[in-house]
């Protein structure tokens, strides 16, 4: 199928163009196109694609998994109007490439269609934090990154190999850029608490309740468009410069393809997505700069020649680059979770906990989001814990001069049972279960007799601790209740694993070290997707031994499950700055050992 409006390529604008560089060529009959952007803005953003121009709506919360969205189960690329590089047969020696703009830096892969990882690399950028609540990263900086990454990847394999990209990325995280394409200041990571009052605003606005029936999200001040207010409020000359308000891989894929389309899962990260009609709410973002279209995760755009010169080069002009997804559900790909009921647990700077489900099952109590499921169609139902593998690299620093590895030896010779109560909070404010921006990081129980491996033990338990409660939330309200699949840099050690089992009594999966990368990994499948409707492959970690918990065990997680709940209790008082409303999914933080198994 095309995935241009009647099968149109899209083509930059001439340089004398007063409004954008980043549209596409005109399209003979825009009037079937339907509109995602909202009707009262002004906008000089691309047409947005879907596929085909009368694609389906997503369905109502609650539906069947049956091509639940329209960005499952569909390829979608220029048509034959573009210049499409798809033979008529698939090349057997055929290869995938997936790009990762994580929060510490860009993750590549090169795969063949069953999954095999063929080539791996990165490279890092840095996170500037000039002021309290503050995370910015340089656009240009990740570009750079890209382009090493696509250099080391195409010098290990060939690129005259690879069929198709697909790009992940981190949400939300904010670019503003000019007419021209160039950012305007610096991207505003998720990390970023500088925007809680303007999230709230946006939430009361619409009805807290009602806001996340449509979007799947308790939205807060690290979304795109509370973030984007904030800053013009503080930097009103930004404004006038701003023309597109772009998601992290939003603004990578135009820099690519001279387009600017995001995909649901991405959408979901701007706080004004609506689920059920796959288009932006009206109203939610009048008076600022243009949305991007919505596109589903394996429509794509071909490769401009030097459109990225440090990306481009070495790579064939044409290549088509998939519009792929957000890092949670292109992890959950790549891992291979496939079935309703599993969990994938992605370690990184954060922690993703995301379980596959096949309706879109929201919370009465507005604890986890709702994100589209590419490709296999569904639902993540997610949390996501802010400071977690952010939280071991900040106290290696401190304990073992940054060696992760070292804390993790550390940790494992102290009973958990002997460890201080170790408040994980350290962005500060949390989300996962709680979101509560004001809680911060808390270490109580201490004595002479403790040392660094006992604070170490203790933050691996209070993560673990939070971790069980996310998935009990999970379980109780959505009934999702499989195993739990590891990935993710952060989830190499061994007793993670043999923890969460422990602490939740589910079986839980290692994680495959050749399959670390699975964000990339997923990106790279959606491209296999997208441009040959190759299938998914098996599940790789279903054959991997799972860590059966321990009954024996059961009990002292239960103490120490109580324990962590009871020192939120008593803390949290001292964080807030008042009282949570009542429908607020952190209202009340009390939970007693025996709800959280």
């Amino acid at each position: 199928m095309s995935g241009g409006c009647c099968g149109c390529p899209p083509g930059r604008r001439s340089s004398g163009c007063a409004d954008s560089a980043w549209t596409p060529a005109t399209c003979p009959s825009t009037a079937s196109c339907r509109s995602t952007r909202r009707s009262s803005s002004a906008s000089t953003s691309p047409a947005p694609h879907h596929g085909n121009c009368c694609a389906a709506r997503l369905p109502t919360a609650g539906t069947s998994r049956r091509n639940p969205h329209p960005s499952a189960g569909r390829q979608s690329g220029p048509g034959p109007g573009g210049p499409a590089r798809r033979p008529a047969e698939p090349d057997i020696d055929a290869v995938y490439a997936g790009l990762d703009l994580g929060t510490s830096g860009c993750k590549g892969t090169v795969v063949t269609a069953d999954g095999t990882v063929l080539a791996r690399a990165r490279a890092g950028y840095q996170t500037h934090r000039p002021e309290p609540g503050a995370a910015e990263q340089d656009p240009a900086h990740w570009l750079n990154a890209v382009g090493e990454v696509t250099a080391s990847l195409a010098d290990q394999i060939d690129p005259e190999r690879w069929r198709g990209i697909g790009l992940s990325a981190m949400i939300p995280t904010l670019v503003l850029a000019d007419a021209a394409g160039a950012p305007v200041g610096p991207a505003i990571t998720w990390e970023d608490g500088r925007a809680e009052e303007f999230g709230t605003a946006l939430r009361e606005g619409f009805g807290p309740d009602a806001l996340y029936r449509r979007t799947g999200q308790w939205v807060d001040g690290r979304y795109l468009v509370p973030m984007a207010r904030r800053l013009f409020a503080v930097s009103p000359e930004l404004k006038a410069r701003a023309s597109h308000l772009l998601g992290a891989k939003d603004y990578l894929f135009g820099a690519l393809t001279g387009e600017y389309l995001t995909d649901p899962s991405t959408a979901t990260g701007f706080g004004c997505y609506d689920l059920a009609a796959d288009s932006w709410l009206d109203g939610v973002a009048d008076g600022l700069p243009a949305l991007p279209g919505i596109a589903p995760s394996q429509a794509w755009r071909p490769l401009l020649a030097g459109a990225v010169p440090a990306v481009a080069a070495g790579l064939p002009p044409g290549i088509p680059v998939c519009v792929g997804g957000a890092d949670s559900v292109l992890g959950a790909l790549g891992l291979g979770i496939t079935e309703p009921g599993q969990v994938a647990y992605i370690a990184g700077t954060s922690n993703v906990i995301l379980g596959l489900s096949d309706t879109a099952a929201a919370d009465p109590a507005h604890r986890y989001l709702i994100t589209p499921m590419p490709v296999l169609g569904g639902w993540g139902l997610e949390m996501d814990l802010l400071a977690t593998g952010s939280a071991h690299g900040w106290l290696a620093g401190l304990l073992t001069g940054g060696d992760q590895d070292a804390l993790a030896r550390l940790a494992a010779g102290v009973d958990p049972e002997d460890a201080p109560s170790f408040l994980p909070y350290l962005l500060p404010g949390e989300q996962g279960a709680r979101w509560d921006p004001d809680l911060a990081g808390t270490l109580t129980g201490l004595h002479l007799g403790h040392g660094p491996g006992h604070l170490a033990r203790g933050l691996q338990t209070g993560i673990v601790a939070e971790s069980r409660h996310c998935l009990t939330v999970l379980q109780q309200a959505s009934g999702v209740a499989g195993g739990v699949f590891l990935a993710g840099g952060g989830a190499t050690a061994s007793s993670l694993a043999v923890d969460l089992a422990d602490a939740t009594g589910r079986p839980v999966s290692p994680p495959d070290p050749e399959r670390v990368d699975c964000s990339a990994i997923g990106a790279a499948m959606v491209a296999a997707a997208g441009v040959d409707g190759a299938a998914l492959p098996a599940p790789p970690s279903a054959a991997r031994g799972a860590v059966l918990p321990d009954p024996a065990h059961a009990a002292r997680w239960d103490r120490l499950a109580c324990r962590h709940e009871a020192t939120l209790a008593a803390a949290a008082p001292l964080y807030h700055r008042g009282a949570l409303p009542p429908d607020h999914p952190g209202g009340s933080h009390a939970v007693t050992s025996h709800d959280e198994r």
